[in-house]
């Protein structure tokens, strides 16, 4: 999705859609297919940077920046932010059901 599209999406919205990339995540690692599970966890990093960038939401960048880091801690299985992949999808679903 390009900036322009993504810009004219509600914070909701965008969230949203971050939130359905997490849970299809999960769907790909029940089904032990990891190569669409990296392709949808990319997939929410890359829209995760739409939000950051989206001048609207400054004032909220620390909230989204955090969702950020969350996720990017899964994929490095960094000690500092040690989530599971239920709990990302428990985190985001809030997201998807107010969207």
């Amino acid at each position: 999705m390009d900036s322009s599209r993504w810009s004219i999406l509600s914070l909701a919205e965008q969230l949203g859609n971050i939130a359905s990339e997490v849970h299809r995540m999960k769907v790909w690692d029940d089904a032990g297919n990891y190569e669409e599970l990296q392709r949808s966890c990319f997939r929410a990093l890359e829209l995760l940077d739409l939000s950051l960038a989206d001048v609207r939401w400054k004032k909220r960048l620390r909230e989204i920046s955090r969702s950020r880091e969350l996720l990017s801690g899964f994929v490095g299985k960094t000690k500092e932010f040690d989530v599971s992949l239920e709990e990302l999808d428990r985190h985001f679903q809030h997201f998807g059901i107010l969207a």
